[in-house]
């Protein structure tokens, strides 16, 4: 990044050790962070998860359960990052 500074190479780098292999599963943390992006309805986020989770080997069925739990916690005003996401994750199984 171009213009990164210390302070925004500092988040990057705390974003990346908390997504790395733990205790939780890199595949369960993409899974959170994916419901975490579609409740605040940020579609850059929720593509950037859905690919990651695609590379991690998630199922289908994962993707609809994770944006089940999407739908239930952010409500109606997702559907349309819903039907998105669900959009993104076909062209990704379809490449």
């Amino acid at each position: 990044m171009r213009y990164a500074g210390i302070n925004i190479k500092r988040f990057y780098n705390l974003d990346s050790g908390v997504c790395k292999k733990g205790k939780i599963p890199v595949k369960y943390k993409e899974l959170m962070g994916l419901v975490a992006s579609f409740v605040l309805r940020c579609d850059d986020c929720i593509k950037y998860h859905l690919i990651r989770s695609y590379e991690e080997g998630v199922t289908d069925e994962e993707i609809e359960e994770t944006l089940s739990i999407g739908l239930i916690v952010g409500g109606s005003i997702t559907i349309p990052h819903l039907r998105r996401a669900f959009e993104i994750w076909d062209e990704l199984k379809n490449k």
